[in-house]
């Protein structure tokens, strides 16, 4: 009885009558690449001159890569809700619980599923509880995907000491040193190989390159001289208001981590075109949020997102600016480059586009399709984008930063301490680091802004 409203929903759109052996002849399939805390510069395609990325660099050359891409949150549940409901987590009225997503929420599997595509999950989740996983989302298969944020351990069997990884689904029957990373694309290229004569929608959701901080150790020790011998100062950082930021990817462990997950994204790669589905298939690669660049308590030990200020939990550029490369052959054209703002709630209606499924503009209510930029048709640049986070007083603490909103439309982005009241406007195309706050200079921008930020608060009910 859970879940009535939805299986009514969903049934409807099946009686219609579709032949979908048929349509599914020529339906790409979809990999959705997700990365956790990968920062805006955290490949060297990106900018980095100490993470070696050459899948991710190879998928930039053969798609589009989009500079102005952001997160729909700078933190990964809101961030993950977004993506899957094409809303922004301010909307969340249906769970009484922060990060759980109600089960009756047309998710963007559940589209997948119902539009003939077979659905597979792997990794981290964090949605919600048992009862709202990924397999009760939409999704034909989960592998490890369950309530917690991140791994006790990423080596098998992932736990340390009597902290472990606590129910995870489909982990079992691993070996002594099989890193999770790796682990996760196995089960992914099995998943490919099993379904690759229909259409498929492929979540693989990344736990690296989040916290604990652990590599492969030949890996490890490879960027420990590649560190050593760039000559950076190790530890260096410039305050942030309560928060000291990091200026140089300076970590060996997450530059190996980051190195694993670019091993993930060859060998998916490579098993497409063994298969020969590489040419239908569509990858998108990005992050769920900044990289984790601001140290206040156990955060900040990563990255630099430099030149962005800031980094996760901030609004800021560095905490919500991302990575995003789509690749398409045939249709999006290689080695290309887009300055069209894309956030999160986007990918929802543009996927829905892209594979010629109907939109459900009940559900993505935020969400705008940017198809049109990625196959470099004529298009407008997108409404306004928007970012909310009523912290409590534990985060507040942890972040050191006050409860906060922000709004981007055009090349100016306005961020509200809405506790205070105070504000700061910045022109983005001749700011990227915001550094010249023109509140004080452009007020009638900044309070046009202010006001507009205030209204979508208030419509969309964001508890503050």
């Amino acid at each position: 009885m859970i879940k009535i409203t939805k299986i009514i929903a969903l049934s409807l759109n099946l009686i219609i009558g579709l032949n979908l052996t048929a349509q599914n002849e020529s339906k790409p399939n979809v990999i959705f690449f997700l990365v956790d805390d990968m920062g805006w510069t955290d490949a060297a395609c990106l900018g980095s001159e100490i993470y070696q990325t050459p899948a991710i660099d190879k998928l930039a050359s053969e798609g589009i890569k989009f500079t102005d891409a952001y997160a729909a949150h700078s933190m990964c549940i809101a961030s993950r809700f977004s993506i899957m409901t094409g809303k922004y987590m301010s909307r969340n009225r249906k769970s009484k619980e922060f990060g759980t997503m109600h089960p009756n929420e047309i998710t963007l599997a559940d589209a997948m599923k119902e539009g003939g595509y077979a659905t597979f999950f792997a990794g981290k989740w964090h949605l919600g509880k048992e009862g709202a996983y990924p397999q009760d989302q939409g999704f034909d298969l989960n592998i490890a995907g369950h309530d917690a944020g991140a791994p006790a351990s990423y080596f098998y069997p992932y736990k340390r000491g009597e902290d472990h990884f606590q129910n995870v689904p489909n982990l079992e029957n691993g070996h002594n040193g099989e890193y999770l990373t790796d682990r996760l694309t196995n089960e992914t290229l099995q998943f490919i190989k099993q379904h690759k004569d229909e259409p498929f929608f492929v979540y693989l959701s990344h736990y690296a390159v989040h916290t604990p901080f652990e590599a492969k150790g030949s890996l490890e020790a490879k960027y420990e001289q590649i560190i050593k011998d760039s000559g950076v100062e190790i530890g260096a950082s410039v305050k942030v208001k309560e928060a000291d930021q990091k200026l140089y990817q300076d970590n060996a462990t997450y530059a190996a981590m980051i190195e694993s997950v670019d091993q993930s994204l060859q060998k998916v790669q490579a098993t497409l075109k063994s298969l020969g589905l590489a040419e239908n298939t569509i990858i998108i690669f990005t992050s769920d949020n900044g990289g984790d660049a601001c140290k206040m308590g156990h955060r900040g030990k990563s990255t630099s997102n430099l030149p962005l200020k800031g980094g996760k939990c901030w609004f800021y550029e560095g905490g919500i600016r991302v990575p995003l490369i789509v690749k398409w052959p045939g249709h999006i054209k290689a080695g290309s480059s887009s300055d069209h703002v894309v956030s999160g709630v986007d990918y929802y209606p543009t996927i829905m586009d892209l594979v010629g499924l109907p939109q459900k503009r009940n559900q993505h209510l935020d969400g705008y399709s940017f198809e049109a930029n990625l196959l470099d048709k004529s298009a407008s640049q997108r409404a306004a984008a928007y970012w909310h986070f009523p912290l409590n007083e534990k985060l507040k603490k942890i972040i050191g930063m006050p409860k906060t909103s922000a709004i981007r439309e055009g090349d100016y982005k306005l961020i509200e301490w809405y506790e205070t009241g105070d504000f700061e406007l910045y022109n983005l195309k001749e700011d990227i680091g915001e550094e010249h706050d023109l509140s004080n200079t452009d007020k009638d921008k900044a309070h046009r802004l202010l006001k507009q930020l205030r209204n979508w608060r208030e419509e969309v009910k964001a508890p503050l």
